[in-house]
């Protein structure tokens, strides 16, 4: 039940103003209707619209609006009549930082979900809570993978389609000669978000351990959504700076020439933290007016700041045959260098893309018998 509930429509009709415990929301008679959820409108299998709504009029109104335990009766001036369930109507707080089911984390609050990989290949239930955990925390730690070079293959397979790229399928994650990327290197890595300058950018990044007995080469996480958060807490211009300014981002070599841009903070269109990125390797800003640049430069080293700081690092070293889950949108990760005279370091890597993982998400949520919808 949804308590403290008031509707009353506009002079002319055309929105309804709902109170839900003293907090006014505003709704277009319009919107309500190309939305109505009913079978005459929307299709009950798909949920796909039925009717064209670019035909609807435009001066079309509300001509009631009745509270009926959790819906709300609508009937519209084109005779129109529904019943809109209020939860549907209210959704998410506007003033959310970011979309619901995300829990932001530091160094210390973070716990990682552990997940087996046998019973995510076996089970649906053993799946489905592992990419929970995925979109809760941004990032699952997988034991048991097979020691294989396609051994989280898999798994993988039961979530979405491998992501190619320009360096194939899965690849190695090592050391070698005449590197064509720093993370073929011994190098430490900044934190990072990877592959910026593609377009559509990898969703999810899987990196599975094979052998990992170098000295050093810990990996480092830290949640770009809290990052970005505090950030706006601690200096809100520069929140907003980053939410404006659009870097580019490039990579290339002989066969492959990228580019992309976009901000290293980006909010939808709700206005909710969506997307961080940040490689240092591969941004290029413009040559933007003197104090702009300064304005942004101060911004990025703020928020450098905090994504390498102790406060939001967390460090952990996986061990053969455990994989990491990434979601690249929001999980900034790095290395420590590593020194090769104690043993070889060899990870593979592939990716998955964001909309396939949220679907099997979805699907396996209703699936098992939980209907609610995933954000």
């Amino acid at each position: 039940m949804i308590p403290s509930a008031k509707a009353r429509l506009s002079a002319d009709g055309q929105r309804l103003l709902l109170d839900i415990d003293t907090q006014p929301r505003e709704f277009a008679a319009l919107w309500l209707r190309e939305r109505a959820p009913d079978a005459e409108t929307l299709d009950p299998l798909t949920g796909q619209r039925l009717i064209e709504a670019a035909e609807l009029p435009l001066d079309l109104a509300l001509e009631s609006a009745e509270l009926s335990g959790d819906a709300l009766a609508l009937r519209f001036s084109d005779g129109h009549r529904v019943h809109f369930p209020l939860d549907e109507l209210l959704g998410a707080n506007a003033e959310d930082l970011v979309a619901p089911g995300r829990l932001l984390w530091d160094a210390h609050q973070a716990k990682p979900q552990h997940a087996d990989f046998a019973a995510a290949i076996d089970d649906d239930a053993a799946l489905l809570e592992m990419l929970e955990g995925l979109h809760r925390d941004g990032f699952v730690v997988v034991s048991g993978v097979p020691a294989e070079e396609d051994g989280m293959q898999s798994l993988m397979e039961r979530v979405g389609p491998l992501r190619r790229t320009n360096w194939g399928g899965i690849a190695d994650v090592k050391s070698v000669a005449n590197a064509y990327d720093l993370t073929m290197t011994q190098r430490g890595l900044e934190p990072h978000t990877d592959n910026p300058y593609r377009d559509p950018i990898p969703g999810y990044i899987w990196l599975h351990c094979l052998t990992n007995a170098a000295d050093g080469g810990d990996s480092t996480l830290a949640d770009g959504y809290r990052a970005a958060q505090l950030l706006r807490e601690r200096d809100p211009a520069a929140f907003d700076c980053l939410t404006r300014v659009s870097p580019a981002f490039r990579y290339r070599d002989e066969t492959t020439w990228l580019e992309s841009e976009g901000p290293l903070i980006e909010l939808d269109s709700q206005g909710r933290i969506f997307r961080v990125r940040y490689s240092n390797r591969t941004e290029r800003v413009e040559a933007l007016p003197a104090e702009e640049l300064a304005q942004y430069y101060a911004a990025r080293q703020a928020f450098y700041q905090l994504i390498t700081s102790d406060e939001l690092t967390l460090n952990l070293k996986l061990d053969p045959g455990q994989m990491l889950i990434m979601d690249n949108y929001r999980l900034l990760h790095g290395r420590r260098a590593f020194e090769l005279g104690g043993g070889v370091r060899h990870l593979r890597q592939g990716y998955v893309d964001r909309d396939s993982t949220a679907s099997r998400r979805r699907v396996l949520r209703q699936q098992l018998g939980n209907a609610e919808e995933a954000a």
